[in-house]
């Protein structure tokens, strides 16, 4: 049997790489990189590195991510002594929804997910964002059918129109795994356990072999509803 041929990623690399130091020329010290520890937040915080050291990384705790995520969190703090800022959701709204919901309401309906998603997601968000002019995210056109026309550059207008800078929007799943392996990066061992996208523990799952990545969050709603309210995009008609 033919090997597959090695991947070539020092053209896709460059261009990424141009985004990043176009970003941290103009926006630095008001830029951040938002981090959920997947292959691609890795892959960026790699880059970053190269480029600027003390740019902020931040990190949302939710109160639901796997050990596996922290794990990862930890590991990037060592391995290249950075600092995370991590900013969790307000624990009295927590709280009321855990009480009057539940711990599980997530599942019971759309408006119900997007609603717990709200509390510990997309609040949080928005204060870490407060005061910047442009954040990084990890991305790419491939994840799903609400990314498919996700820009390298593009204005978020659900964060006061600060710039958003998606890197590795036109990259393939294949692509990252050869940058992580090539340079020998750390990464969120949910990997090896069949996952393909990180979130909360409760949302997220592994997918079986011919699966969409996105198979494993939120698998019991349609894909097109498969965003937690921090990417919100319209799919083209």
């Amino acid at each position: 049997m033919a090997m597959k041929p090695e991947l070539d990623i020092s053209a896709i690399h460059g261009r990424a790489q141009d985004v990043m130091a176009r970003a941290v020329e103009q926006f630095q010290p008001q830029l951040a990189l938002a981090c959920s520890f997947s292959l691609e937040d890795v892959v960026l915080v790699h880059m970053l590195q190269a480029l600027r050291t003390d740019t902020q990384v931040f990190a949302l705790d939710t109160g639901r991510l796997n050990e596996e995520t922290f794990e990862c969190a930890e590991a990037l703090r060592r391995h290249w002594g950075i600092k995370i800022d991590w900013f969790c959701p307000n624990h009295e709204e927590v709280e009321r929804l855990e009480r009057e919901q539940g711990l599980f309401s997530f599942r019971e309906s759309l408006a119900a997910r997007h609603a717990c998603c709200h509390i510990r997601k997309v609040v949080p968000l928005a204060r870490a964002l407060t005061g910047l002019r442009a954040w990084i995210t990890g991305m790419r056109r491939e994840q799903s059918t609400t990314r498919t026309t996700v820009q390298p550059v593009e204005h978020d207008a659900l964060h006061g129109n600060i710039v958003k800078l998606n890197p590795l929007a036109a990259w393939t799943t294949d692509e990252v795994w050869a940058y992580t392996r090539e340079h020998k990066l750390p990464y969120n061992r949910l990997y090896d356990g069949g996952y393909a996208s990180i979130g909360c523990a409760p949302c997220t799952r592994a997918i079986q072999p011919g699966e969409h990545p996105r198979a494993g969050r939120w698998w019991w709603e349609n894909p097109e509803h498969r965003e937690c309210g921090l990417h919100v995009r319209h799919t083209p008609p």
